[in-house]
């Protein structure tokens, strides 16, 4: 089971976004994936409709430590595709973790409840908290969307580089802060900018340890807004790279961010693609 938290600690980067499309890749590469919604905004747990809605939620899983997947996990529409939605309807469950001995490391003890499903994607609120400090040291890998904008790099540095710092006290425990993989998300085609914020990244954390820019980067599409609208994974939508466009298809776009997180699943990834190819010949 691989174990992969989105966060950031400043709002509105794209984490949902990333995370709901992130899982509908691998699902339909024959995974078997859960996503969990941290997020006191439950935008992740509406992103797809439910073919089957569980009486509890995250709520449960972290109040109560709720270990049976029967009342846990709803199922979406995605074959494959399974998620534990936000209902902490009250915004209780930072107060109740910030005041429990085992706060930061609840959800670490629970995975073992979920260790039949092949990936975990946890989506996390855009603020400092010890939710999102718990999503981190559940992680084995984190990844942070950062738009380029010169104050959403400050907000790097300052808020999600700093939480990092701030836990890894906790490798006298045995746990690590997990590396952080930086995506860069909504770069415009054209933006000098934007570049030169990418280039200021690359060159600040090519050397430091557990930080690496990928070298892949979402574009701003419109794709990703249509299928939002639709509650389908872009992919699905956009295949091909649309006739006088230069960025990439979501397709493509999709699975080779999934390659650069998950290499171990690199041929599932690329056979996604081939069926999709097929199709279009078959369905021109």
């Amino acid at each position: 089971m691989r174990i992969i938290s989105i966060i950031s600690t400043k709002g509105g980067v794209g984490k949902t976004t990333i995370a709901a499309n992130l899982g509908g890749l691998m699902a339909d590469a024959g995974l078997r994936v859960l996503l969990i919604d941290l997020d006191a905004q439950p935008t992740l747990s509406s992103y797809y409709e439910l073919s089957h809605r569980a009486p509890s939620g995250i709520y449960e899983l972290l109040a109560f430590n709720e270990r049976d997947l029967a009342r846990l996990v709803s199922r979406t529409v995605i074959d494959a595709l399974d998620i534990i939605v936000s209902n902490d309807t009250h915004r209780q469950l930072n107060t109740l973790l910030l005041n429990a001995p085992d706060g930061r490391l609840r959800l670490r003890n629970l995975l073992p409840a979920f260790q039949d499903y092949d990936l975990l994607l946890i989506d996390t609120q855009g603020a400092r908290s010890v939710l999102l400090e718990m999503a981190v040291l559940a992680s084995e890998q984190a990844l942070s969307p950062v738009t380029p904008e010169i104050l959403a790099a400050r907000e790097l540095r300052r808020g999600t580089l700093q939480l990092l710092a701030d836990i890894a006290p906790f490798r006298h425990l045995g746990i690590p802060p997990p590396p952080l993989c930086l995506l860069m998300n909504r770069v415009p085609a054209v933006s000098a900018n934007a570049r030169m914020i990418q280039g200021a990244l690359r060159l600040v954390f090519q050397e430091e340890a557990g930080v690496e820019v990928l070298a892949v980067e979402i574009p701003a599409i419109e794709a990703f807004s249509r299928a939002a609208t639709q509650g389908l994974p872009a992919h699905r939508i956009e295949h091909r790279r649309p006739s006088g466009r230069i960025a990439p298809a979501a397709l493509e776009i999709m699975r080779d961010l999934g390659a650069a997180l998950c290499p171990q699943w690199r041929q599932r990834l690329l056979a996604i693609m081939g069926e999709r190819k097929q199709g279009d010949a078959e369905h021109p």
